[in-house]
């Protein structure tokens, strides 16, 4: 039975995302680590990144950790470093943030865009494999909204066809796939700090980990414009470096992230527990956590039919939504001349009209879920609650 919500619900604002609820408890620390990096005047490099990238390596179990400036610059510099270019074939999801695409076209590699899995949005395998050709070396699996790709698939489609991983786990820090980190799952892991991430900057940022110390040697040369020695260049790279600001803020986060994780899995698990029911019914699709894998929700990600619809409601009842991703990649302008068309990837298309991810960041207070709940129940069960 929908309870009706009291005057001081209708009043409550449950954005997709409140930042404030992360940093004020940290606040001073923050502005410690930031004070520190100011009156040290070394904005570039020095401790407070090298901090930064051992312990970001410790915490994702690998041994070697790049900061970088950004996670698609993440992506863009670990195909440089593993060779790809023009001509090279790369295989990677179409339903996903542009830059994982993005990044393969800018070093003149090939796109080739797989279907997904319906039930966790990440790369089906068995359609990749039927995408190999000699050309193909490289797979980027995306471990999308928080939870791991099918790891153990795409180690044997790699295996056998002698193929580099590079993982993008810019949503996923600290998810677990069989007990191995999230960033030590391919030949290197691709993560972002952009501010809305669960290990979010103060701006921009993001890191390459690696087992491979050759790599992750070439990779520190390519952020420096190939720099190995001031002013000698074996490479061409770019400017792909991490601010220390950055890196200090960053390690002050890094402390809390495993209880934030907390936070979103008990948000997470409110919202099936509210909403399990529909789903039998048929009205919704909630996402699901797989053995052997910890989901960090990144997105709480919701599907249903009539999706627009209920995004509209929402926002009337100052709910905040957001829509990942309204077009699949392969749909997309820049990428017509690869020739997909409507209908080419179906799980993608399909997903793209159906998906709404809900608030699920930490710090959402108790009489936020409810009203979130409250309201998607009201909607789906055609029962308007009045606020």
């Amino acid at each position: 039975m929908t309870k009706p919500l009291s005057p001081s619900d209708a009043d409550l604002e449950v954005p997709l995302l409140d930042l404030e609820p992360i940093h004020g408890p940290i606040r001073n620390e923050l502005h410690k680590a930031v004070i520190a990096v100011l009156e040290s005047n070394r904005f570039i490099g020095g401790s407070e990144l090298e901090a930064f990238e051992r312990e970001m390596a410790a915490y994702c179990n690998v041994e070697h950790a790049v900061g970088l400036s950004s996670g698609t610059d993440a992506l863009l510099v670990s195909l440089m470093a593993l060779g790809i270019g023009p001509g090279d074939e790369v295989i990677v999801p179409s339903f996903t943030f542009f830059s994982t695409a993005g990044s393969v076209h800018r070093v003149g590699g090939k796109v080739v865009f797989s279907d997904i899995d319906p039930v966790t949005f990440n790369m089906d395998p068995d359609h990749a494999r039927g995408l190999v050709t000699p050309r193909t070396k490289a797979v980027i699996p995306v471990n999308l909204f928080g939870q791991c790709a099918d790891m153990d698939s795409i180690y044997q489609l790699c295996d056998l066809y002698g193929l580099k991983i590079i993982e993008d786990a810019a949503q996923s820090i600290g998810a677990l796939y069989n007990g191995s980190m999230a960033g030590a799952l391919g030949h290197v892991g691709c993560f972002s700090f952009f501010p809305s991430k669960n290990l979010g900057g103060i701006g921009d940022g993001g890191a390459v980990t690696t087992r491979d110390g050759l790599l992750a040697d070439k990779i520190r040369s390519l952020r420096n414009h190939g720099e190995t020695v001031r002013y000698h260049h074996s490479l061409i790279g770019g400017n792909f470096r991490l601010d220390s600001i950055q890196a200090a803020a960053l390690r002050v986060k890094l402390r809390r992230l495993e209880a934030w994780h907390e936070q979103r899995r008990q948000n997470a698990r409110h919202y099936v527990i509210a909403l399990s029911d529909l789903e039998k019914m048929g009205l919704i699709g909630l996402p699901v956590e797989l053995p052997g894998r910890k989901h960090v929700y990144n997105q709480f990600v919701i599907r249903i039919a009539g999706r627009d619809a209920l995004q509209q409601y929402l926002a009337s009842k100052r709910i905040g939504t957001a829509i990942y991703y309204p077009v699949p990649l392969h749909l997309q302008a820049c990428f017509a001349e690869l020739g997909y068309r409507e209908g080419s990837l179906p799980q993608s298309e399909e997903a793209s009209r159906q998906v709404l991810a809900l608030p699920i960041y930490p710090g959402l207070s108790q009489n936020q879920l409810d009203k979130v709940t409250r309201h998607v129940r009201a909607f789906l069960l055609q029962q308007g609650v009045e606020p």
